[in-house]
Order: C-alpha cells, then sequence, then structure tokens
C-alpha cells in the first residue's frame, strides 16, 4: 500500500496509530478504543461517552448455575508486537489467575489491533484462553462495540434493501416513546425527528445470518464520512451459516458479533466442563472509514464499502497478523468435491446438489453442526452441479456435513476428515439420500430451513417499521405475532390440500391465541385431506421439518382431535425467541412420524397440529416444510 509510513506514538494513558489517513488512540494498558479522527472529523466515536463506552471488546459470562456478567474487557498488559513503516500490531492482554477466581472469566484474553500503511481502517483480532485446569465457566455472547457520535451518524445500512435514517438514542427514553412487548422493542411516539413519529424501533429487526453479515455501519451526510465493520470470514462464528446475529442499530452503535445466543438459546452458550483447554482466534475483522466529496450522494459511500468487504473477504486468511495462533493460507488445507442428491420418488437419476450448504465442522452427528459453539467451522456453497471447494481451513479434525435447498435433513460424510497444512483432498462424488419412504401425497412449504414461504400478514398500523413495508422481509415487523388472533378470531387455522396456498393461508408462525380478557390458548391447526384408498396395513409417514421453536410443543393427531394420546408429540422443545425477534428461522428440527394405515379413512382425513404451551405471546412453532408420504412402492 502506498501512502505516509505508519506511526506510533505511546504516550503515559494512550497510543496512537497514526498512517495518515486515519488516527485510532486507545487507552494503555486498557486497550479501549477511545478516539478515531478521520478526514477532519477529530473522533468519529462519541465524545459524550466516558472513554471507556466508544469502542471496546466485551463479554458475558457465568460460573455454571450462575447468572451471567457482563464484561468489558480491560487489558492489564500493553505491548507493541509488530513497529515498523508498513505495520504496527498492539497487543493489550489480561492474564488470567487462581487470585482472580470469580471476579474475571478464566481465560487469558489477548486483544490486537493493527493499522497497516495507506488502509482506510484498522483490523483488530481476539485470542482467548483457557488452560488445563481452569474453573467451569460459561460464555453467552462475546463481540466488539462501537458507539459512534449522534450527532453525525444517523444513517444506518447493513443490506442493500435494508438501511434507513435512525432515531436518535434520545427517541428510546421515557417521554419520546411507549416500550411495547419488551424493552428492545419501543414506538416512537415523540421523536427529535418528527418524520418518524408513530414507527416501531426494535435492533432485532437488523438481525442478519451470519453468510450474509459481512458489512454493516453508518453514513454521516455532513461531512459525507462512512463507518463500516467489515467481516471477512465466517470460520470463527459460532452455529454455521444461518446462524443470526445482531449487526448495527440504535446508539448509533456497530457491532462484530462473535459468539451469541441470539435465535438459538443454550445450545449455542459455550460451557467449558471438567478443566477442559480451549483457544480461539475471533478475526481479525476490520473497521473501514470511508468519505466523499461535499455534493456527491452519501449513499455511495455504502457501495464503496460493499466493494471493499469483497476485497478483504478475497484477502482472506490475512496474511500480516503477527501471532502464531492465527494461521496463513499455506497452514491451511483445502477440500474439494461433488454433492448429489438421490432420492428415487423424484427422479431414478442423481440429481446435482445445486447451491447446497456444504461445510467443515468439528465431529458430531448429522446437523450437530448448528449446536457447535467452542470451535472453527467452514462453509461453502456448491454450485448449479453440485461441485464445492472449501479453502483455508485450519488443520484439524473434522466431519463434512451439508443440506441441500429442497430437500429435508441432513448429510453427513462417513468418515472423519484430517486436514492438514497444504493439503488438498478431492473427495469425487458423495451421494446423499434424504429421508424418504414413500411417494409425496402431499406437501406444504418449500424445505429450507425457513418460514418466509408462508403468509407473514400487515402489521397493526399502529406498530410500523416503514422500511418493511412493500419489503420481501415482511416478517421483520413488529407484533406480528398478535395478528393471528385478529385473522382467526373464532377458531384455527384450516389448510384444505389441492385448495389452500400455502403462501396466503399457512400463517407464518403457530403462536398462541390471545382471547378477548387478554389470556392466552393453545393452538389446534387443521390440514384436511382426501385419500382415495387408504393401504391399512400399511404405514405412512408424516415428516415435520421445523424452522424455529420457541418453548413450544408439537403434539399430532390424525382424524380424532380429542384422542388422549397424540401420535406424536415432541415434548418441550427450542429457545430461539425467533417470533419476539422478528427471525423466520432459529435451529432446525425434523421429525418422522409413523401414521398406522388404520388412522386414516377412504376420502377426507384430518391431521392436527396442537401447540399447547401458552404462558407467553412468544412461544411457538415456525414450520419449514411438512410431507405425508404414502406406503412405499414396490417397483422404487
Amino acid at each position: 500500500m502506498s501512502g505516509p509510513g505508519v506511526q506510533l506514538h505511546i504516550q503515559d494513558h494512550h497510543v496512537v496509530m497514526d498512517n495518515g489517513i486515519v488516527q485510532v488512540t486507545l487507552s494503555n494498558p486498557d486497550g479501549i478504543v477511545t478516539g478515531i479522527r478521520y478526514n477532519g472529523v477529530d473522533n468519529l466515536l462519541e465524545v459524550l461517552n466516558k472513554e471507556t463506552n466508544r469502542g471496546y471488546w466485551d463479554l458475558v459470562w457465568s460460573a455454571p448455575g450462575s447468572k451471567g456478567m457482563f464484561d468489558v474487557i480491560k487489558g492489564t498488559c500493553f505491548k507493541v508486537i509488530v513497529q515498523n513503516e508498513e505495520q504496527v500490531e498492539l497487543s493489550f492482554a489480561r492474564m488470567w489467575d487462581h487470585s482472580l477466581e470469580g471476579k474475571f472469566v478464566p481465560l487469558n484474553i489477548d486483544k490486537r489491533f493493527i493499522m497497516l500503511r495507506g488502509s482506510s481502517g484498522f483490523y483488530s483480532y481476539g485470542i482467548y484462553e483457557h488452560l488445563n485446569g481452569w474453573p467451569d465457566f460459561d460464555i453467552s455472547e462475546t463481540r466488539i462495540t462501537f458507539k459512534l457520535r449522534k450527532d453525525k451518524f444517523q444513517y444506518m445500512a447493513m443490506a442493500d434493501n435494508r438501511q434507513r435514517v435512525m432515531p436518535f438514542p434520545e427517541d428510546r427514553l421515557a417521554g419520546r416513546c411507549q416500550t411495547l412487548g419488551y424493552p428492545e422493542a419501543v414506538l416512537l411516539v415523540n421523536p427529535k425527528d418528527p418524520r418518524l413519529k408513530g414507527e416501531v424501533d426494535d435492533k432485532y429487526q437488523y438481525s442478519c445470518v451470519n453468510m450474509n453479515n459481512r458489512v454493516h455501519g453508518w453514513i454521516s451526510f455532513s461531512p459525507p464520512v462512512g463507518f463500516w465493520q467489515i467481516t471477512p470470514s465466517d470460520e470463527f462464528r459460532s452455529g454455521g451459516p444461518l446462524k443470526q446475529n445482531l449487526t448495527s442499530h440504535v446508539g448509533p452503535t456497530t457491532l462484530a458479533m462473535f459468539l451469541s445466543s441470539h435465535y438459538a438459546g443454550q445450545d449455542l452458550v459455550p460451557k467449558f466442563r471438567g478443566g477442559e483447554s480451549w483457544k480461539k482466534v475471533f478475526g481479525p475483522v476490520y473497521i473501514y472509514l470511508n468519505s466523499g466529496a461535499v455534493g456527491d450522494n452519501p449513499l455511495w459511500l455504502w457501495e464503496d464499502a460493499k466493494i471493499q468487504m469483497m476485497n478483504e473477504v478475497q484477502s482472506w486468511p490475512y496474511s500480516f497478523p503477527a501471532s502464531e495462533d492465527f494461521l496463513k493460507s499455506d497452514q491451511r488445507g483445502n477440500v474439494s468435491g461433488r454433492l448429489l442428491v438421490l432420492d428415487r420418488y423424484v427422479c431414478t437419476d442423481l440429481i446435482p446438489a445445486n447451491s447446497a450448504y456444504v461445510g467443515l465442522a468439528p465431529p458430531g452427528d448429522a446437523g450437530s453442526w448448528q449446536r457447535e459453539c467452542k470451535d472453527y467451522q467452514f462453509w461453502t456453497r456448491a454450485d448449479e452441479n453440485g461441485f464445492f471447494t472449501i479453502k483455508n481451513v485450519r488443520p484439524g479434525d473434522y466431519n463434512l456435513f451439508a443440506w441441500v435447498p429442497g430437500f429435508v435433513g441432513d448429510y453427513k460424510f462417513g468418515d472423519f476428515m484430517k486436514i492438514t497444512s497444504g493439503s488438498y483432498i478431492e473427495l469425487g462424488e458423495l451421494v446423499y439420500e434424504p429421508p424418504r419412504d414413500g411417494p409425496t401425497l402431499w406437501e406444504i412449504g418449500i424445505p429450507d430451513r425457513s418460514a418466509a414461504e408462508f403468509y407473514a400478514p400487515d402489521p397493526s398500523p399502529q406498530h410500523i417499521n416503514k422500511l418493511f413495508i412493500n419489503h420481501p422481509d415482511r416478517f421483520r415487523q413488529y407484533g406480528l405475532w398478535d395478528r393471528y388472533s385478529e385473522l382467526y378470531p373464532d377458531a384455527d387455522l384450516v389448510y384444505t390440500i389441492g385448495v389452500s396456498d400455502y403462501t396466503k393461508d399457512w400463517f407464518y408462525a403457530q403462536a398462541p391465541r390471545k382471547k378477548v380478557d387478554n389470556t392466552l390458548q393453545g393452538t389446534t391447526w387443521q390440514i384436511k385431506f382426501e385419500i382415495c384408498s387408504v393401504v391399512k396395513g400399511s404405514t405412512y409417514k408424516l415428516r415435520v421439518a421445523i424452522a424455529s421453536a420457541t418453548l413450544a410443543e408439537l403434539q399430532i393427531r390424525v382424524n380424532d382431535p380429542n384422542a388422549r394420546r397424540p401420535v406424536f408429540t415432541s415434548g418441550l422443545i427450542g429457545r430461539d425467541n425467533s417470533i419476539a425477534r422478528h427471525g423466520i428461522q432459529g435451529i432446525y428440527w425434523l421429525y418422522h412420524v409413523n401414521i398406522p394405515g388404520s388412522l386414516l379413512v377412504d376420502g377426507t382425513n384430518t391431521i392436527y397440529f396442537s401447540q399447547p404451551r401458552c404462558t407467553s405471546p412468544f412461544q411457538g412453532i415456525m414450520y419449514d416444510y411438512i410431507r405425508l408420504e404414502g406406503p412405499p412402492c414396490e417397483e422404487i
């Protein structure tokens, strides 16, 4: 890169990295980012906040069985790792010993900050280490938080179709808003910007799945400046490509999320037991700053940030981090192959696994990757012919997993895969045989691990975020769960195969019904279908794929809604909270329900889906896909 060399200025209580484009000030030895000077603005961070509340790494941890504790990670030891004209890398470490037990999370934490010559921004990564024999603990969240100047940054962007002028932080205080069903959601009643009056603000409306969570941030219109958080790889994130995380929200706040239980619950909380050793590198992520000329459209800063994001992705893994724990490209391995699908009731030939999600994750059962949260995962998408390549995999033992849009279930390659430095493994053709017993008699939805294809109603006129009017993500509006009771005031949903349309007639979530007295009750949905000639001695198979569940239970009955014992019950499942948090997916569940032919009749049949749990309006189920299969055919 061209431009002046990188300079480092070490002061009593601060250190400053400066490459002539951007100047970053960090507290010494805490390693808190207290100032970012760029494009004539003395500080892009909120100068009204205390220095400790501007740019920081944080985490939430607990001893087993204890309440979580929020910790802004402050270093106790400052070191210069690299200092030359091309690069400065700084370390702010906090080392743990037994005298700190109960006070701090039992981790050695080394926060690193990097500035390169000619770079319009800076990088940060962290190395977390739990030594053998140290105390047990849980860590439910860790991230980097930046709080920007509210007088400058009022326009947030995290996708081409999710960007807007945002409320001020004061708009979320008493007198300017009304709190809705939970603290994160408020109705703006007297905002500083009167154009926003009557809208809902909720940070969860701006959540994003990992695979799409690459760049987000804020734009200042005067002067035209952009502040962007770029995450070039998902390898250090937990839960796989569909795990959702927060991005940016009112503050103005920008987050680099590494670990969270959002849209998953305790399944995605790493729990360290028995004194196990553990080490993980989170990041690096890039804080990118850009600017435009006065008079230019400042929204072009978003387009430029996307280009920079692609450059960062193509540069991964970076060559410049100094820690030996961050492995460079020549220390990693690669895997390639082709995935095909064999479903003889769809096609007698092998079907290319078009756009399949293929990944390497720590060894486990098929599908275990979505609950894996301690180590690294490496995912890619197959092309239209099922060919895939997973590049730059850290050495270690993995299983290869996959799932294919359009088919239910999870694929797992049978053998462990040992990745070594410089290795290139060619797997050839792999064949996934999804669950299937017989021909499809009927189906509802699309097997893609999301409920997005189902009916999401218009929000209440009192609870609108204008961004999501006529938006493909209709489900992100607040309060849609309450609309069910309005749309079905007297009786629950009835879906008739061959007549109903799942895009209009299957509600996006089976949540409790709110009665006139504001109490809640469970719901029972009906699926009506015809069978001309039941094979009485055979077994029919009902496949039920669930996109998300929150403290819910699915009970299935056939032709008798009052049967004391259901044909199937899931038991209590899920802590995703996707209904409240405007997600359309969470942890995936797949159930295979045997329906004896003796329970079916020639003519009209009804399957009853009951969700009886109803202590909260946010309990419920989002379905992905439902299919009834007939008995096996001998000729298949």
